[in-house]
C-alpha cells in the first residue's frame, strides 16, 4: 500500500468515477483501477461494485468505512508535511485571534519579555474559527481561541484561560445608561452596531437574540471593536462585546445583560494532541497556562 493509492482511493470515493479520478490525478484509468484492485486484495474485501447495465459505481459500507480511516491518515501525513516543512525555524507559529490579541494578551508580555519568548513567536492574526482550521491542519503549532463554549476536540489538547461576560454597550447620553441592567427583550427598537460574521460576538449575539426571539436592526457591522465603541460613544447605536474588550477610557456604558443561560466569550490555549512541544513551545505554554509563574 502507499500514499498514491489512498489519495486516488478517496477521490473515487468523492467522484463514483474511475475515468475523472485519472484525469485529475493525470494518469490512465488503468492505474487507478490497479490501486484500487491491490487495496481490495490486500484487505480480502470488496469496496467498490461496478453496475455495468446502469453504468454506476456502488461502494460498499466496508468501502465507506475503509475511507473514514484513509482521510485521517491522509490529514495525518499532511500535517507532518506542514511540522517538518518549518521544523527548523527558531519561530513558534503562534495563534492570535484580534481581540484575544488586542485586549487579553498584552498581559503575558512582559513576563514574556522577560523570559526571551516573545522575538520567538511569529503570530497569525485570524478569527477563532479560522484558527481553529489552522491548527487542526497543522500551520500553526501553538493558539490561543475563543469560543462561548468550551472546546472540546479529539485532535487537540485545551487549557481553558478565562471567560469573560458579554455586554450591551450604549453612549453616556441614551436613556439605557442610566441602568445597570438590561434584558435582550427590552431591545427590539435599538439599533446595533455589530461584529461580523465569523466573530464569536456575532455567535453569542445570535444565541441570546433566539432566546428573546427579537430580530434586532443591524445597521452597521464590522471587525474593527474600536469602530463599534466610537459609534456607539457617538450614540449612532448599541452594541454587544465582550467586558474582556471594554475599558473605562472607551467614553461608553456597558450594561450586564439578564438571560438565562448567557454564554461566555471564552479563552483557551490549545495544540495538536500529537504535537511534541519543542521546549520553547512548552515554555510559551507553560507560562500562558501559568501567567505568574517565574
Amino acid at each position: 500500500m502507499n500514499i498514491k493509492s489512498l489519495e486516488y482511493y478517496h477521490k473515487l470515493i468523492e467522484e463514483k468515477n474511475f475515468s475523472k479520478v485519472a484525469t485529475y490525478f493525470g494518469v490512465s484509468q488503468p492505474t487507478i483501477t490497479l490501486a484500487i484492485k491491490r487495496l481490495e486484495d490486500e484487505y480480502h474485501t470488496t469496496f467498490f461494485i461496478r453496475d455495468r447495465s446502469h453504468k454506476e459505481l456502488l461502494i460498499t459500507a466496508m468501502g465507506y468505512q475503509f475511507d473514514k480511516h484513509i482521510v485521517q491518515i491522509l490529514d495525518e501525513l499532511a500535517i507532518i508535511k506542514e511540522e517538518i516543512k518549518h521544523s527548523s525555524d527558531d519561530k513558534i507559529l503562534f495563534g492570535l485571534p484580534p481581540i484575544i490579541g488586542a485586549y487579553y494578551f498584552p498581559r503575558y508580555t512582559p513576563a514574556l519579555l522577560k523570559n526571551n519568548l516573545i522575538e520567538q513567536l511569529e503570530t497569525i492574526e485570524v478569527g477563532s474559527k479560522d484558527m481553529l482550521s489552522l491548527l487542526l491542519r497543522g500551520n500553526i503549532d501553538l493558539s490561543l481561541l475563543g469560543s462561548t463554549a468550551p472546546i472540546n476536540h479529539p485532535k487537540l489538547n485545551i487549557v481553558k484561560l478565562a471567560q469573560d461576560p458579554f455586554n450591551i454597550i450604549v453612549s453616556k447620553e441614551h436613556p439605557l445608561a442610566q441602568r445597570k441592567k438590561v434584558a435582550f427583550t427590552e431591545l427590539k427598537e435599538e439599533r446595533f452596531i455589530a461584529c461580523t460574521q465569523g466573530f464569536i460576538h456575532t455567535a453569542a449575539f445570535s444565541q441570546l437574540s433566539r432566546q428573546a426571539h427579537l430580530r434586532p436592526k443591524i445597521i452597521y457591522q464590522t471587525n474593527d471593536i474600536h469602530i463599534i465603541k466610537a459609534m456607539v460613544a457617538q450614540n449612532a447605536g448599541i452594541g454587544f462585546l465582550t467586558s474582556l474588550a471594554l475599558s473605562p477610557s472607551d467614553n461608553i456604558v456597558a450594561l450586564d445583560i439578564d438571560a438565562p443561560d448567557q454564554p461566555m466569550f471564552i479563552t483557551s490555549l490549545a495544540y495538536r494532541s500529537t504535537h511534541l512541544l519543542t521546549p520553547k513551545q512548552q515554555q510559551v505554554y507553560d507560562l500562558l497556562n501559568n501567567p505568574f509563574k517565574e
